[in-house]
Parts: C-alpha cells; sequence; structure tokens
C-alpha cells in the first residue's frame, strides 16, 4: 500500500477533517473560553495526530506584510466618563492581537489639528494589514473607500444601522436587551415608575437601550411616561445635574436606569447629596460594568458588554478575512449582554 505523507498541515486542513470551522479550530489551539473542554481536546488530537506543530508566536498569515493592525477610536477616546469602558477593551484587544504575534497602531477617525482622514492615510501609506473599528459614525466616503481599498476590517461594539447589511462585519453588544434586561430587574423588584437618563448624539446604541426600556414597560403593561426619560451626555456631571434639577420627578419614582456606570454614579452622588438613599429610596442600575462599579457604596447593580469575548470575535474574524483568498460573506454579530446583580437596587415598599 502506497504510503500517503502530508507534508504541511494547516488548521483548514484540521477543521476538515473535524468537520468545524477554521475559527474553532484556532480557538481551540489558543485555548479559547469559548470554546467547550471536550471540543478542545478532539481538535487537539486531530492535530498531534496529523503532525501539527502549532507556535503562535511563528504563525504567519498569508496576506499580511506588516504584522500590524489599526484600532481606530473616536475622538472622545480620552474623555474621563468614556476612557473607563474603551480602556478595558482596549486592553482586551490588545491581548488577542499579541496572542496572534501581531502588532496594533491606535489611531482616530481624523487628525484633530488638520482634520485629515486618518483611516485613508493608515491605508494608503500601508502601514496596517487590516483595522478594527470602534467608532459609532463613518461618513459614506470613508466607508466606500473602506469597501474599494480591499483592506479588511471589523466594526466593533458599535451597531452601525447600515443601508446595506453586506457592507462590513460587524461585532456589538445588543444593546436593545441590555437596556431590556436593567428594566425588567427593576420592574421584577416592584418598581413601577422608573426614571431613564439617556444619552443623545452617540450612536444607536443609545437609542437601542431606550428601546429596550420602552419594551420592558410595555410587556409588563406599565405605561411608558415621556416626562421620565432625560438625555445627557454620558458623562458623571451630565446625570448629576438632570437628578439635581428635577427633584420634583424623583418624588413620583422608585428607580432610576441611568445608560451608562458613569451617569449611575452621577445620579447616585446627586441623590446623597440630596438625602436620598439608594437603594432604600430609590433603586439604581447602570450600564457597561466598569471598575467604578465595586469601588463606592452601595456596589452598582449594572448590565455587563461581553468586552472579552466582542474583542476576541473582532480579532478572529479579522484573522480570517486576512487569511482568506476569496470574499466571505460578511456578518453581524450580536453579543448578550449579562445582567450583574449588586447592592444598588432594592425591592419597593
Amino acid at each position: 500500500m502506497q504510503k500517503v505523507i502530508i507534508v504541511a498541515i494547516t488548521t483548514n486542513d484540521i477543521a476538515k477533517i473535524a468537520g468545524v470551522s477554521q475559527s474553532t479550530v484556532s480557538r481551540c489551539l489558543n485555548n479559547s473560553s469559548l470554546v467547550s473542554e471536550k471540543t478542545k481536546k478532539r481538535i487537539k488530537k486531530i492535530a498531534e495526530e496529523l503532525g501539527f506543530e502549532f507556535n503562535a508566536n511563528a504563525r504567519s498569515l498569508s496576506t499580511s506584510k506588516t504584522g500590524t493592525i489599526g484600532v481606530i477610536y473616536p475622538e472622545n477616546f480620552a474623555d474621563f466618563s468614556i476612557n473607563f469602558y474603551f480602556s478595558s477593551l482596549h486592553n482586551q484587544l490588545r491581548e488577542s492581537l499579541e496572542r496572534e504575534d501581531l502588532d496594533l497602531i491606535v489611531a482616530f477617525s481624523k487628525n484633530r489639528f488638520t482634520g485629515k482622514n486618518n483611516i485613508k492615510k493608515l491605508i494608503t501609506r500601508k502601514k496596517i494589514d487590516g483595522l478594527i473599528i470602534v467608532h459609532s459614525q463613518l461618513d459614506d466616503e470613508t466607508l466606500s473607500f473602506l469597501n474599494n481599498s480591499k483592506v479588511p476590517f471589523v466594526f466593533l461594539h458599535h451597531y452601525l444601522s447600515l443601508d446595506d447589511s453586506e457592507d462590513a462585519d460587524v461585532i456589538y453588544t445588543d444593546h436593545f436587551k441590555g437596556g431590556y434586561l436593567a428594566t425588567e430587574h427593576l420592574i421584577k423588584l416592584g418598581h413601577q415608575k422608573i426614571m431613564c437618563i439617556s444619552a443623545v448624539g452617540e450612536g444607536d446604541e443609545f437609542k437601542l437601550r431606550t428601546q429596550g426600556y420602552k419594551a420592558a414597560l410595555s410587556n409588563y403593561n406599565l405605561s411608558f411616561d415621556e416626562q421620565l426619560l432625560f438625555y445627557g451626555d454620558i458623562t458623571f456631571q451630565s446625570s448629576y445635574r438632570i437628578v439635581k434639577e428635577n427633584v420634583e420627578k424623583l418624588k413620583k419614582i422608585s428607580a432610576i436606569f441611568a445608560q451608562t456606570d458613569m451617569m449611575a454614579l452621577g445620579a447616585m452622588e446627586a441623590l446623597r447629596e440630596l438625602h436620598i438613599e439608594v437603594p432604600q429610596d430609590i433603586a439604581l442600575v447602570g450600564y457597561d460594568d466598569i471598575e467604578l462599579s465595586t469601588c463606592f457604596k452601595p456596589y452598582l447593580t449594572t448590565i455587563h458588554q461581553p468586552r472579552e469575548e466582542i474583542s476576541l470575535l473582532a480579532c478572529e474574524r479579522l484573522i480570517e478575512l486576512l487569511n482568506s483568498n476569496k470574499p466571505i460573506k460578511k456578518r453581524k454579530i450580536a453579543i448578550q449582554p449579562k445582567l450583574i446583580i449588586r447592592e444598588s437596587c432594592g425591592s419597593k415598599k
């Protein structure tokens, strides 16, 4: 019988034999927490039997020229109220990329001094192999340039209302579900009059959180009161001011859903100064699950955004695009948020 020798085994070969996707093989070999231990053992056994040698530091991408990925953040990345969440997200992105032996360049969509488009500059100067875009809004011209450039890119965190869902890969938290979970938790605790503090001009994620808030009220046969919906600018100071300026409204409510943790902490400080106790007098739920949510008493009940999962999936998707020799159908992947129950909520008495 003629002996068949396989000279170079790839993750694609393993995927075909195992009947799984190439990204699943990559996750298994990287010990990703997103794959069951049973699947990891099976994939690793197949790889070992085929003589596959896995070396993450020596891995090369078939289309790579620079070994560098650009990460595009919004211009307000450094703002105090925003930086807590994005810093944590960035750490997850860095970890995922460095595991793949990839460097990253951090940039913003525009140069704040010249106004020039940084995305176009990175691509035209061939500084990057791909892009992870953590930005809620790109103009049509930039999006068209991206599509024509043939440089792989993935949108991360923000939900994009694109006219054509085939235009881009998007991996984001289901913010509608997050708003629903926060409101439903308060309703189940007995609260019927719930103030909601949202934000304007910050992308569709806040619109979706507000829609989730309204949907929860409707599903539990509670009427939506327009006078209990307020809009700020996602900062601590904004929600602090909203609470301080609406003392009479506070007499009508028993709970507040603030759509970022920083807004929730601002509301909490205003309530403290008004001698209104949380959660005894007014319950409070935030959104994001930043580190500060457990730095002040009472610890904040909040909606956890799965930063590690969306970062890992974005990096895996981008690498899949980089390694592909043919067009891949674009995907929108919504990752489910989780309710984290701490001390800032209590049953209505």
